[in-house]
């Protein structure tokens, strides 16, 4: 059985040492209650705050960055989520998620396919890349970011990869409370599979973040869930078929129709 631990906090925009510090002493506490992940919000290192980010940060620090991420992990023995900035080698900016052990070895990496709002779309391009699938502790896991997981064609593409466990970065304004009670329960349930969703909280360069952040059970229930605040929210990830699935939609699909249907 898995102990996850999902952290829901509020970054401070572009001190990467204050959040760094947030995410060490999250990840402490995870461990000492015995988790073997730890789950952290969409851009936590560096703050939400998109403009800024491609104005003010030197991407060179990128890689001092991941290496203080991976020590946060090796320190604390646990295995860590994080989401950073990343330039391509044809210079475009994306926002990334990676999954590191409890060594700080990279496992799984996914850069954010589906952007969402006008400065999003400005500071950063979209990626392209279909979300990997990772064994990790006998569940098979995998990444996408925040927006990404309101499109069920992203959902989908891990659960035909295998995924059993969705790791979800996120950075969700006040006022879209139904993306975590309604869309990430829906996402579980009809891919059979656990999603956990991290939300940052409070304000940032003007955002006003909902907090909200879930865990959500293959069968669409709530393991946990987050209220407005700072929280460091805790779940056993259900072992796979332990919740019973009374619709197999997984085995009842039909792509090759889907398909003829274009669109």
């Amino acid at each position: 059985m898995v102990l996850l631990a999902l952290m829901q906090a509020n970054a401070a925009v572009l001190d990467v040492d204050a959040n760094c510090a947030a995410v060490d002493a999250a990840a402490g506490k995870a461990a000492a209650a015995g988790a073997q992940l730890l789950l952290t919000p969409e851009l936590f290192p560096v703050g939400y705050a998109p403009l800024r980010l491609r104005a003010e940060f030197d991407p060179a620090a990128l890689p001092s960055l991941r290496q203080a991420l991976a020590e946060v992990a090796r320190r604390n023995g646990i295995a860590l989520v994080y989401s950073l900035p990343a330039v391509t080698a044809a210079g475009d900016w994306q926002i990334t998620a990676t999954l590191v052990d409890k060594n700080g070895d990279e496992l799984l990496s996914y850069a954010k396919v589906h952007l969402f709002g006008p400065e999003e779309r400005q500071a950063f391009a979209p990626a392209g890349a279909s979300p990997g699938v990772v064994d990790f502790h006998g569940l098979r896991t995998s990444l996408v970011i925040c927006y990404d997981v309101e499109f069920p064609e992203a959902v989908r593409a891990a659960a035909v990869r295998g995924a059993e466990l969705l790791l979800v970065p996120t950075a969700l304004a006040d006022g879209f409370d139904a993306v975590p009670q309604v869309l990430i329960r829906a996402r579980a349930l009809e891919n059979h599979l656990t999603v956990a969703y991290a939300n940052h909280c409070g304000t940032e360069e003007g955002c006003d973040f909902l907090g909200g952040s879930v865990i959500a059970a293959p069968d669409g229930g709530l393991l946990a869930s987050a209220g407005s605040g700072a929280e460091l929210l805790f779940a056993e990830v259900p072992e796979p078929g332990a919740t019973g699935h009374e619709v197999a939609y997984l085995d009842d699909l039909r792509p090759e129709i889907y398909r003829s249907w274009g669109g």
